[in-house]
């Protein structure tokens, strides 16, 4: 009795977990039906392209994706981007996507990436003005000006531009990826038109230099001109030679001349008029 008791518990567990299995299979099943959505073609790079390059039939190929997963402003045909510039670098199996690539008709290489509005300078430098080479593209800097300004007779150094991107370092377009500096004659920075004439004004002013910042450091920093004056507030000024002790002068006194003798006089009474009649000195002389 115990032994078919055994069996029937047994059967019982086999017969359970098959129905549990089965019960499993078809939720996954059905899972993995409900989510298999059509695939929508789209357009991916076939190798990386470098900023400045013009896309080509041999660079992107039509992949499919879902479409719940296709980034906004995916391009899904090869005629929507053959022939435009690239102004951020793709790499190999990214998404094609407008904010990658020039404006249609606007070329490619460094014109295509001038936005509208702005324009791009060149000024000559060498190691010590492009900071020993680390001023390439993608990087931003602070110009400086040396000069000697009219009606002065010392130099003085004043920051012309702030936050300029660099967007060419010679023929070089896009960032060196191992950081390495790459010394260039030619520093092209994008500036706007009147930046642009005062760059070209600062250059045949003075002495220019750049100055490396952070990209993520964009604020406007308000730096007075500094002047050979300036640098040597904190040394040691010539003690003044001490002046001479000025002894105030006493001023005399001058006496008052004695008030006039009082003159003596007598009243003469003529009816209601009244006459005074002054009477002489006393001299040592009688009186006539």
């Amino acid at each position: 009795m115990n032994r078919n008791r055994l069996l029937m518990i047994g059967g019982l567990a086999l017969a359970l977990g098959a129905f549990v299995s089965l019960w499993v299979y078809k939720s996954l099943q059905g899972r993995g039906s409900s989510s298999n959505e059509p695939g929508a073609d789209v357009i991916v790079a076939l190798d990386d392209i470098q900023v400045g390059a013009r896309v080509e039939e041999h660079d992107v190929r039509i992949a499919k994706f879902p479409a719940s997963g296709l980034p906004a402003g995916a391009y899904t045909r090869r005629s929507q981007v053959l022939g435009r510039g690239v102004i951020i670098p793709i790499s190999k199996g990214e998404f094609i996507l407008p904010s990658k690539l020039a404006p249609e008709n606007a070329g490619s290489g460094l014109p295509s990436l001038i936005p509208p509005g702005m324009r791009a300078v060149s000024v000559r430098v060498n190691e010590v003005v492009s900071v020993a080479g680390f001023v390439g593209p993608g990087t931003r800097v602070d110009v400086l000006l040396t000069g000697t300004p009219n009606g002065s007779t010392e130099n003085q150094t004043t920051t012309v531009l702030q936050n300029v991107a660099v967007i060419a370092s010679g023929h070089t377009l896009e960032r060196n990826a191992s950081g390495e500096a790459q010394n260039t004659p030619v520093i092209t920075l994008l500036a706007s038109p009147e930046d642009a004439e005062r760059l070209t004004l600062a250059s045949s002013e003075g002495k220019i230099q750049l100055s490396l910042r952070n990209p993520l450091d964009t604020h406007q920093d308000t730096v007075d001109a500094a002047n050979a004056k300036g640098l040597y507030k904190g040394g040691t000024v010539a003690a003044a030679p001490p002046r001479a002790a000025v002894r105030p002068v006493k001023q005399q006194k001058t006496e008052k001349p004695p008030p006039p003798p009082p003159v003596r006089s007598v009243d003469v009474y003529k009816g209601d008029k009244k006459t005074v009649t002054p009477l002489p000195e006393e001299n040592g002389e009688d009186p006539k």
